[in-house]
């Protein structure tokens, strides 16, 4: 037995000796190589490369090799002027496989400029370890090592990528203020979400920015919340492929990730149930996809909790305060702050002593027959009584108003003696008021689509578009009534005296400076005007102003395809804008200037009837001051 095993043994050793002689004669071989080739020194190189330091060479992390280990084509001295490209792959196998397969590496395979070895890791002859507090992927400058290509926007536009200024973004962060202002390197930078080496686009499946990858790349930090979020119903559900449930950067931002006590943070509590959890749950594509209820974001801002929020309330319930933030599980589970049995405990926490009946009803706010049956027809029954309460009260006070002005026309009209619009002129102001308020009405539904007046429009669900119509149809009502108006101030009579009276005078002035004085109790004198006043004056003036802007703007807008022939595209958005900004002006004049003078005025409260009845009393034309014209009777003006 003992011969056996030294035989055996014998065998090993004989084994070895061969292995070990041809590993000496290997080596041995490879030295006079390597022998040969370090026949030329790094001070041979210094020695005519004066402007390299080679005291930063020898400190830094390539400092202990020689010249010829990386430029490897040097075989004599002096070498030739021209050398080939150091290839870094050389040495690191490993990481230049992976970078190969990188978005940089493949842009820089097709010839597009890209981040190489050198873009990050610094001048070639000085390169220091990573570890080191100079290099430039030390954590703390790794931010300014990328903005260096991804702060040019200039340079960056052309790949269209979703952040613009990321490092800007990152610095404003709670981990760019971290690291940037305390110095705290454990804090996330550039590569520990993207990578280095492996860097990808966050449409690549094996980015580490990939939707589904996010939670990991997060978790390597957040290690507890990445626990808990795996276990919630958007943690299940991003993790097994749905796009549409919220990872991470969903409800924290990417970039600019802000502390949640932040009120700039997208998880604030004041701001988190409108700006992040109703992003996704108020988005009709994604309660259809899942089956969720539809009314969630609605139902909650009807309640206390969503009305004092949204007034900035950070005390009172908000998504997360209720049904969780990492942890969220659909109601039915045992384990939801929202399961039936776990409401005393989820509303305690702000409510002390709150017992099983609040889960008794909806908790979102919004009554229904089915879970807040009692709130619900409570709040028909108010609502009943006060169409009727209300309603009775709108009856009563109309037939009283109705009554008493039906009282003051008869007393106007026989007092009225003198003829100041004809027939045919109220006729034409009748038109004008009708269109105008039309025309108004319609247009402002149009840019205030959501506003309580559009109601109308909206309650027929149809595929034509009455608003518009509409519009339209008194529009062209308008614009008939402006060619009739012109005609009828050109081409009759009566039409060119209201012209000439209308015309503005350098009296005018005068006027306005006479009543100025009355108005504030310099001069007791009462100022008397021609037939029109320059508050009428400028009233009329105005209108043919504001027409002749709204037919031309409008007009463009109408038939963009044809203006868009010859117009630019900010042609259009100026036709708009004049478009709408005229309507303003024309409506706020006539609420404040003419609704004034015709209706609130206390010498014609509540209405004057010179357009009713086309004649105005005898202490309205001794106002004038004689020198105005009585349109009454033609043969007065030969």
């Amino acid at each position: 037995m003992h011969v056996q095993n030294w035989l055996k043994e014998k065998e090993r050793v004989k084994k070895f000796s061969f292995v070990f002689a041809a590993f000496v004669l290997i080596c041995f071989s490879s030295h006079r190589q390597v022998l040969a080739a370090e026949g030329i020194q790094n001070d041979d190189c210094f020695a005519c490369h004066e402007t390299m330091d080679s005291a930063k060479y020898v400190s830094s992390i390539h400092g202990s090799r020689l010249c010829t280990s990386c430029h490897s084509d040097i075989k004599e001295l002096p070498h030739p002027e021209k050398l080939a490209p150091v290839q870094c792959a050389t040495c690191h196998h490993i990481e230049n496989e992976i970078y190969q397969n990188s978005d940089h590496g493949k842009a820089v395979s097709f010839g597009i400029p890209a981040a190489g070895c050198l873009s990050c890791h610094g001048e070639a002859h000085t390169l220091l370890n990573y570890r080191n507090p100079e290099s430039p992927v030390f954590r703390l400058n790794i931010a300014k090592t990328c903005g260096t290509c991804h702060e040019n926007q200039e340079k960056m536009a052309q790949y269209a990528l979703s952040e613009n200024s990321p490092i800007t973004s990152y610095s404003e962060s709670i981990h760019g203020n971290a690291l940037l202002k305390k110095g705290l390197l454990s804090s996330a930078i550039c590569t520990d979400c993207h990578g280095s080496h492996d860097l990808h686009s966050p449409k690549n499946p094996v980015s580490k920015i990939f939707p589904r990858n996010v939670p990991y790349t997060c978790g390597k930090c957040h290690e507890n919340v990445l626990k808990t979020y795996e276990r919630s119903i958007h943690g299940k559900a991003a993790l097994a492929g749905e796009r549409e449930a919220p990872v991470c950067t969903d409800c924290h931002g990417e970039h600019r990730i802000k502390s949640h006590l932040d009120p700039a943070s997208s998880v604030y509590s004041a701001t988190v149930s409108e700006k992040t959890c109703g992003h996704c749950h108020s988005s009709e594509k994604i309660n259809t996809k899942f089956h969720l209820p539809a009314d969630r974001v609605s139902s909650y801002f009807d309640s206390y909790h969503g009305l004092a929020g949204k007034l900035g309330a950070t005390t009172v319930a908000n998504c997360a305060s209720c049904h969780g933030a990492h942890d969220v599980l659909p109601s039915s589970d045992p384990n939801s702050s929202v399961n039936k049995n776990n409401l005393p405990k989820t509303c305690g926490r702000c409510h002390p002593g709150a017992g099983i009946q609040l889960a008794e009803g909806s908790v979102h706010g919004k009554p229904s027959p089915k879970e807040n049956h009692i709130v619900y027809f409570v709040s028909i029954g108010y609502v009943l009584l006060i169409i009727g309460v209300i309603g009775g009260m709108l009856f009563h006070n109309a037939l009283d108003f109705f009554k008493k002005l039906r009282l003051h026309y008869q007393r106007v009209k026989q007092e009225s003696t003198h003829l100041r619009f004809t027939r045919g002129e109220r006729i034409q102001h009748f038109i004008l008021v009708i269109t105008f308020i039309v025309l108004a009405y319609t247009g402002f539904a149009l840019k205030y689509s959501e506003a309580w007046w559009n109601y109308p429009f909206m309650m027929i669900p149809s595929n034509v578009d009455w608003r518009g119509l509409v519009h339209k149809a008194a529009a062209i009502v308008f614009i008939v009534l402006g060619i009739y108006h012109m005609c009828f101030m050109i081409l009759t009579w009566r039409g060119r005296l209201q012209l000439n009276a209308l015309l503005p005078q350098l009296r005018d002035f005068g006027d306005l400076f006479t009543a100025m004085k009355y108005y504030i109790g310099i001069s007791k004198d009462r100022p008397h005007f021609e037939r029109y006043n320059y508050i009428e004056k400028s009233e009329y003036w105005a209108l043919i102003w504001g027409s002749v802007i709204m037919i031309l703007t409008g007009m463009i807008l109408t038939f963009e395809n044809f203006f868009m022939k010859f117009l630019p595209k900010w042609g259009l958005d100026l036709a708009t804008a004049i478009h709408f900004y005229e309507a303003v002006l024309a409506t706020l004049a006539i609420l404040v200037w003419h609704f004034y003078f015709v209706i609130l005025d206390p010498e014609c409260y509540p209405l004057s009837f010179n357009m009713v009845t086309g004649k105005v009393a005898e202490k309205e034309k001794a106002i004038e001051n004689g020198s105005g014209n009585d349109l009454s009777n033609p043969k007065e003006q030969h």
